[in-house]
C-alpha cells in the first residue's frame, strides 16, 4: 500500500510553494481506514571524498572515543563528532501500518549515499556511522527513536527521515538537532525550527503555529501544467468515505477549479468501493483528467474497473512516492489505466540516469550496495540520497570544525539549494504568506509500457524542471 503525498514545488526565487497536504490526508486516511476494518548547492570538491593522510601515512578510517583530537587533525568539535567518525541517525516508519516499502525509501538513499561517502574516503577524514531507528508508525514509538538516537546514541544530526507521525520533533527541535532532508508527511516540517524538510519551507517555524498562524498554502501549478500541456479541462476526484481522505479531496477539487477545470467529485466505500460505479461515471462525464485521495490498492481496483469498462483519461495523475518501479506490478491487471498515469514532482525522474549525471551516481550507488531494490526503486529513494547530500554539503562547508551551529547557518542562508540538480532550489528564508500568484516549477513523468515488449517504465515529460514554472494562485487552507 502506498499513500498519496504531494510535493512543495518551488518558485523561481527557490522559495517553496505550497499544495495540499496530500501527505498527511492519504496516509491517515489509508491507516485510520486500516484501523476501522481490522478492528542549488556547492558541489563537494574531491577532496571531501578523500581521507586526509595521517602523520604515519596512512588514512584515518574507523570511529575514535577519546581525546580533542587525533592524528587527523580534526577535532572532536560536536556531539557525535569524533576526529575519525560523525553520527547521523534515520528514523522511518518501517513497520507501519500501511507496510514496509510506504516509508523505506528516503532511508535506502541515504544509506546508499553515506556508504558510497565512505568508500571514497569520507568527509574531511571522518567517516559516517548511520544509526537507524524503525518508529513502527506510532508516535511513541517516533518519540521512543528520538530519544534513543540523541540520548543514547547521541546523534549529531537526523537525515532522510520518513514517519508517519513525527510525535518526536518538539523534543528534536528543542534539543537543537539539525534535521535536514526529512520527507514532510505531517507539518512538524512547517512548525519547528531546527528541521529542514527536503521541499524547504518560508513559513516562520518558530514552534508555535504551523505555517502562518496555522495557515498554510496550496498552489495549482500541477492542475494549469495539465490544462497547458494536454488541453485538459474537465477531471474526476476520487476519495475514500473517511474524513481526512475526504478532506483532501475538497483541496483537490478546490486547486481545479480555481484553474477553471469542471470537476466530478466521487466517494465511495473504503470496505466495499463500487469503483464499476465510478467508472461508469467518469465515463459518462468524459472527464479527462483523474485524481485520488486514497492508496495504491484502491488505486489499482479503480485502473482495472476503468479498464474493464473501456473507459479511458487522458492521464490519471499521481505523485511522487507513487512515482514508483512498482507500477509495473501494482497495474498488471489494467494496462491501459498504467499507461495513463502522469506524476509529479519537484525532483528529478529517477529514471533518467542517462539524461543527469547525478541521477546516474544515485543509480550505481542503489546497484552497488542494494541490487535487490531495482524492481521496488521510487522517487523517494532519490529525494533520501538528495537530503543526505544537503546535510553533507553542510557539513563540508564546516571543514575540521564540525558544529551543529555551522550545519544550521548553511541550511538557512539565503541562497536555494538543490542538490546538484537533484530538486527544485529550496531554502528556509522566513516570508510573509502569499498575497497574490507566484511562480512554481514542476516536474512530470509519464508511465509507458515499453512498444517492444520490453519492460518500460517512466519517461519524463519536460524540457527541464526548473523552467517548467507557471504563475499560480496561492489556496490558503488549515491542516
Amino acid at each position: 500500500m502506498q499513500l498519496t503525498p504531494a510535493p512543495r514545488p518551488r518558485a523561481a526565487d527557490g522559495s517553496p510553494r505550497r499544495r495540499p497536504s496530500a501527505r498527511v490526508a492519504a496516509v491517515l486516511a489509508s491507516v485510520l481506514a486500516l484501523v476501522a476494518v481490522s478492528g542549488c548547492g556547492t558541489r563537494l570538491p574531491d577532496s571531501s571524498f578523500t581521507a586526509r593522510p595521517t602523520a604515519s601515512g596512512g588514512t584515518a578510517s574507523g570511529g575514535t572515543s577519546g581525546g580533542a583530537s587525533n592524528a587527523t587533525g580534526n577535532p572532536a568539535s560536536d556531539t557525535g563528532v569524533t576526529p575519525t567518525e560523525i553520527r547521523l541517525g534515520v528514523v522511518t516508519s518501517l513497520t507501519s501500518p500501511v507496510g514496509s516499502e510506504v516509508f523505506s525509501g528516503p532511508r535506502y538513499g541515504a544509506q546508499a549515499f553515506f556508504q558510497a561517502l565512505d568508500d571514497r574516503g569520507g568527509l574531511h577524514g571522518r567517516t559516517v556511522k548511520l544509526v537507524t531507528c524503525d518508529d513502527g508508525g506510532s508516535g511513541i514509538g517516533n518519540q521512543d527513536c528520538v530519544h534513543r538516537l540523541i540520548d543514547q546514541s547521541h546523534v549529531f544530526a537526523l537525515v532522510s527521515g520518513s514517519v508517519l507521525d513525527y510525535a518526536g520533533a518538539s523534543y528534536v527541535s528543542g534539543k537543537a538537532v539539525p534535521d535536514v532532508g526529512g520527507q514532510p508527511i505531517g507539518t512538524a516540517y512547517d512548525r519547528w525550527p531546527h528541521l529542514y524538510g527536503i521541499y524547504g519551507s518560508s513559513a516562520p517555524r518558530d514552534g508555535h503555529a504551523v505555517g502562518w498562524n496555522g495557515t498554510l498554502y496550496q498552489s495549482t501549478e500541477v492542475f494549469r501544467f495539465f490544462k497547458e500541456r494536454l488541453g485538459a479541462n474537465s477531471a474526476a476526484v476520487v476519495a475514500y468515505n473517511q474524513a481526512d481522505s475526504a478532506r483532501y479531496a475538497a483541496q483537490l477539487r478546490a486547486g481545479l477549479e480555481a484553474e477553471g477545470y469542471r470537476v466530478l467529485t466521487q466517494t465511495v466505500d473504503f470496505a466495499l468501493p463500487n469503483f464499476q460505479a465510478v467508472a461508469a461515471a467518469v465515463r459518462a462525464d468524459g472527464s479527462q483528467l483523474l485524481f485520488d485521495a486514497m492508496d495504491t490498492r484502491g488505486n489499482a481496483a479503480l485502473c482495472r474497473a476503468l479498464d474493464e469498462a473501456g473507459t479511458h483519461v487522458t492521464a490519471k495523475v499521481t505523485n511522487v512516492q507513487n512515482w514508483s518501479q512498482t507500477v509495473r506490478t501494482d497495474y498488471q491487471a489494467s494496462p491501459a489505466c498504467r499507461n495513463a498515469l502522469w506524476a509529479t514532482s519537484a525532483s528529478l525522474n529517477y529514471a533518467d540516469s542517462a539524461r543527469y549525471p547525478a541521477v546516474a551516481e544515485f543509480r550505481a550507488a542503489m546497484a552497488r550496495y542494494y541490487p535487490d531494490r531495482e524492481p521496488l526503486l521510487s522517487a523517494w529513494e532519490l529525494e533520501g540520497w538528495a537530503g543526505a547530500r544537503w546535510l553533507t554539503d553542510a557539513m563540508d562547508s564546516c571543514g575540521a570544525e564540525l558544529t551543529r551551529a555551522c550545519v544550521e547557518r548553511f541550511m538557512n542562508r539565503t541562497e536555494p539549494y538543490d542538490a546538484h540538480g537533484l530538486i527544485l532550489p529550496a531554502s528556509f528564508v522566513p516570508r510573509p504568506p502569499p498575497t497574490g500568484p507566484t511562480r512554481a516549477c514542476l516536474n512530470a513523468a509519464r508511465w509507458q509500457d515499453s512498444a517492444d515488449g520490453g519492460r518500460g517504465g517512466w519517461v519524463t515529460q519536460v524540457e527541464s524542471m526548473a523552467t517548467t514554472c507557471f504563475d499560480v494562485p496561492q489556496l490558503p487552507y488549515k491542516p
